[in-house]
């Protein structure tokens, strides 16, 4: 159970919506304009603020939902929701169907946590809105929702194991985001 549920979340994460409707939508290769990253911020440049919306949406459920359907099956197992929750945002970053190259993970992340902490998830998403509306710069809301995430999931969250997941996918996300970081360092990222 826990090896198909783990598959599952894995091949729900890695299903790449914003190459699939801007190619679909718009007769245009993401991964092609852009930052070239297939994730709802590059969606929003290259096709609009109505697909990004609706990638950024498709991307957060295609987290939130296999773990949804964890907690449902094995209601008990903390860690198993969060090996679920995990596969879903490595197969968003790793898709095996575009050779490993894929996003940087938030939106995923952010359903995962709307499902397993929710209020760390709230106030991530508060926290990016609003760094976002001052700076106008997506990856500095990003870093800034996750480490909100992180401190909120250590008060709030039902079970250790949902804290200790929001901590390795903030992790996670420095990662995907270490170019955004040296652009943020040399103040060259781009804004909105």
């Amino acid at each position: 159970m826990t090896f198909a549920l783990v598959l599952l979340g894995y091949f729900a994460g890695s299903i790449p919506f914003g190459v699939l409707l801007t190619r679909w939508l718009r007769g245009v290769d993401v991964r092609q304009s852009g930052s070239g990253n297939i994730g709802a911020t590059n969606v929003t440049r290259v096709a609009g603020k109505k697909l990004g919306a609706v990638v950024l949406v498709l991307d957060a459920v295609k987290g939130a939902l296999p773990v949804a359907l964890a907690l449902q099956l094995v209601p008990d197992l903390p860690t198993v929701h969060v090996l679920v929750g995990l596969a879903a945002v490595l197969g968003h970053v790793y898709p095996v169907w575009l050779k490993l190259h894929g996003g940087k993970g938030v939106a995923t992340a952010l359903g995962v946590l709307l499902v397993l902490a929710p209020l760390a998830a709230l106030a991530a998403g508060a926290a990016y809105i609003t760094f976002f509306a001052v700076w106008r710069v997506s990856s500095l809301g990003s870093l800034a929702a996750g480490a909100t995430a992180v401190g909120t999931s250590a008060f709030t969250a039902r079970a250790p194991e949902y804290t200790g997941l929001s901590a390795v996918l903030f992790a996670l996300m420095l990662w995907t985001h270490r170019s955004n970081i040296g652009r943020l360092l040399r103040r060259t990222e781009r804004r909105f």
